[in-house]
């Protein structure tokens, strides 16, 4: 299997890196469609992870009136939020999609409970409509846009030992 670190281009995105897994022969139109499903899952951890830091950091009083609630969210985001890290490239462990969107679904719930109480009081109809900005983005290797409708292998060989570094631009971006 190649291991693929994929990182943003932006110079701000340092976080925004991850492993992704697949064979030498997987045609870039799955690569891309699978490396953008998960870096938006992880913008959608991160954006969350952030607005709810904000919101806790800003009134401690509120944690103070609801100590499980806020340990339970603590918690949530805590583990979340290690998940997405960019430790896990050094770790050399993959991000799944299943395992994001299960962190994602913690966090609502732990949300949820949260403003039921008073505790947190912001839209997440509207995070889950912010993070939907990943459908121009290219994958870009060597200086070269992997271009849709090629196979991995056209661009790196067919040894399945191999390790790459992938990097996510917006579609207008150039070499």
């Amino acid at each position: 299997m190649v291991m693929v670190h994929v990182k943003a281009a932006a110079a701000e995105s340092e976080e925004q890196q991850f492993l992704y897994e697949c064979r030498s022969t997987s045609s870039i139109d799955e690569m891309t469609d699978a490396i953008l499903g998960i870096h938006a899952l992880q913008s959608h951890i991160q954006s969350l992870a952030l607005l709810i830091r904000q919101r806790l950091l800003a009134d401690p009083s509120l944690a103070e009136s609801y100590p499980d609630v806020a340990l339970a969210l603590k918690r949530s985001l805590s583990e979340a939020e290690t998940y997405v890290s960019k430790e896990q490239v050094a770790h050399k462990k993959f991000l799944s999609p299943h395992a994001l969107r299960a962190h994602i679904k913690s966090l609502e719930k732990e949300v949820k409970v949260a403003q039921s109480k008073g505790f947190l009081d912001f839209d997440l109809p509207q995070l889950l409509s912010d993070c939907e900005l990943h459908h121009g983005m290219q994958l870009w290797w060597a200086g070269k846009e992997l271009v849709r409708g090629k196979k991995l292998c056209d661009y790196i060989g067919e040894n399945e030992k191999t390790k790459i570094v992938i990097i996510l631009k917006p579609s207008c971006s150039s070499a």
